[in-house]
């Protein structure tokens, strides 16, 4: 159950694909090679997420900032990122660009060649300690980890943004503008019994489409300085909304006429309609 443990025999098993595929000729037997691609792509991502344990109990409080995640698009936030981040630094410093044009590629190279000499260094350590006191983290340990840590974000974040245009600091408050539109969408349909209690704990189905559009007459109408505000350009409001700019002019302008009767119906049927 001790996670040294656990490293020593997840590092065994990187060690030993890697001698196969090192003793193996590609062009004499390409299915076993590509057979062995994927074990070390299996296990590499095994060694990683007990590696991952391992810092969150020996360096819970010296962790690298990982904010910046919340800048990356939704696409690529998946359990394996980490594993590609790794591939991606091995194939630059072997000097092939797969994702990134050539000339950021050799300005990661760098980023890539400390990652993976901290890696290194990182398994030998851990190797060292799981066989002389595997309970214990000593302070040469922890420091080993943690610089690990931090190239290891900083790499993320330099190779993610050569490949792909991340959030900017006022696409991110836009989301949050929308996540908070929403809230107090859900809050003043409670209020106003459009909804109930049940429904959002059942994850009632007809939510998906009850909330959003609730969310845009609130917008226009309840909360009109907000991320729906029409006062902005159609460059200043969210993507999710910008190629709607036209079409929610006429939707206010139409909304603007109802009495309060009739917009409570509008917003009552907009619950119940498909």
């Amino acid at each position: 159950p001790r996670l040294l443990s656990q490293f020593f025999f997840a590092d065994e098993r990187v060690t030993r694909v890697v001698a196969e595929i090192n003793g193996l000729d590609a062009e004499l037997d390409p299915q076993q090679y590509l057979v062995l691609l994927n074990q070390l792509h299996l296990s590499q991502a095994h060694l990683l997420a007990v590696l991952e344990r391992i810092m969150e109990e020996c360096i819970p409080t010296q962790r690298h900032s990982r904010d910046y995640l919340v800048k990356f698009p939704e696409e690529l936030l998946v359990d394996n990122l980490g594993n590609h981040m790794l591939f991606a630094a091995e194939c630059l410093l072997a000097g092939t660009f797969l994702e990134v044009e050539e000339s950021d590629g050799a300005q990661l190279r760098p980023r890539a060649r400390n990652l993976l000499c901290s890696l290194e260094l990182v398994r030998t350590v851990l190797r060292e300690q799981s066989l002389s006191q595997p309970s214990s983290y000593p302070e040469p340990v922890r420091a080993v980890l943690v610089q690990f840590d931090r190239l290891f974000a900083e790499f993320e974040l330099s190779y993610v943004s050569s490949l792909v245009a991340v959030k900017s600091p006022d696409e991110i408050y836009r989301q949050q503008e929308i996540i908070v539109l929403f809230c107090e969408t859900v809050e003043r349909a409670l209020h106003l019994g459009y909804l109930t209690q049940e429904m959002i704990d059942g994850y009632e189905p007809l939510l998906m489409f009850t909330i959003p559009r609730l969310a845009i007459i609130s917008g226009l109408l309840i909360y009109p300085e907000g991320p729906l505000s029409l006062e902005r350009s159609p460059e200043e409001m969210s993507r999710i909304f910008s190629p709607f700019y036209n079409l929610l002019k006429k939707i206010r302008d139409l909304l603007r006429v109802l009495s309060a009767e009739e917009l409570c119906l509008l917003e009552r049927s907009l619950c119940t309609a498909e």
